[in-house]
């Protein structure tokens, strides 16, 4: 059996610690749309830091979701004064359950105020692959997809909800999603 394994990762305009109202929106919105994704049908589990811990996402310690690391387009701050991203890494039942939940309630409503709080970087701000039932992907292996995905496009290892690939490889469709420009514009 397979999991679905979905990295995002985003450029924030201004660091996790700017006191502007965007910033502290944004950051407060989180732990409600966390708590919902939890909630949804097909949701498995998302990296969390071991014992709650506090600081920058480069400080914590991630337990079996490895050492947190970004693309190498990200240029910004890896101090607690600088740091300007927002990462996930989740494990999900299957690609429906999945886009689902990114594209519905609190999730879809942050999305569409997006270009507030995020940089356009020309660059995917998410990607899927699966992994067989037991395994934990990395935060290295979220990064490394998707600079795969920026590179060379969907593919069977790394691809968008647009440009799906079944388990064993071959493309697929999710119901109802057609192929759709992945870039960010």
């Amino acid at each position: 059996m397979h999991h679905l394994a979905l990295y995002t990762f985003g450029v924030l305009k201004s660091p996790l610690t700017d006191p502007t109202p965007l910033t502290r929106e944004l950051h407060d919105s989180g732990e409600a749309i966390y708590r919902k994704i939890s909630q949804h049908p097909g949701y498995l589990a998302r990296a969390e830091a071991a014992d709650g811990d506090r600081g920058t996402h480069f400080d914590l310690d991630w337990g079996a979701w490895g050492e947190f690391t970004v693309p190498t387009w990200y240029g910004k701050g890896h101090t607690v004064e600088t740091t300007a991203l927002d990462a996930t890494l989740s494990l999900w039942t299957d690609l429906r359950p999945a886009f689902d939940a990114v594209y519905t309630g609190l999730h879809r409503e942050a999305l569409n105020r997006r270009y507030d709080w995020f940089e356009r970087t020309g660059h995917p701000s998410y990607v899927c692959w699966w992994v067989s039932d037991g395994v934990i992907p990395t935060w290295q292996d979220g990064v490394s997809r998707l600079e795969h995905l920026h590179d060379h496009g969907s593919a069977p290892d790394a691809f968008t909800f647009h440009h799906p690939f079944a388990p064993e490889g071959t493309p697929t469709r999710i119901k109802g999603i057609g192929p759709k420009r992945d870039q960010v514009r």
